[in-house]
């Protein structure tokens, strides 16, 4: 069994927010976001951080919890020093 569900955060340095997102096709999902500048006005994501899975249902899960404000949170303290880092 593969390792085939990426579940990816994309970081905007400008605004500091998190678009979380699954695929199972990092490259192209990437270059999407990229055409069509995440559907906000705005192009400075970054892609910061991956997990992959074998199992979609498990992605998902991640993927859900991940979206929540808690989720955020922890992105935020799992992430402390890139994030800092980004912004000096």
């Amino acid at each position: 069994m593969e390792l085939k569900y990426t579940v990816y955060i994309l970081y905007d340095y400008g605004n500091k927010r998190f678009y979380v997102g699954i695929t199972e096709d990092l490259d192209r999902r990437l270059k999407e976001h990229q055409r069509a500048k995440l559907s906000h006005r705005n192009n400075n994501y970054v892609n910061i951080f991956i997990e992959v899975y074998r199992n979609k249902n498990d992605a998902l899960r991640r993927e859900r919890y991940l979206k929540t404000t808690k989720g955020k949170f922890t992105l935020k303290a799992m992430l402390k020093e890139t994030l800092k880092n980004m912004h000096t």
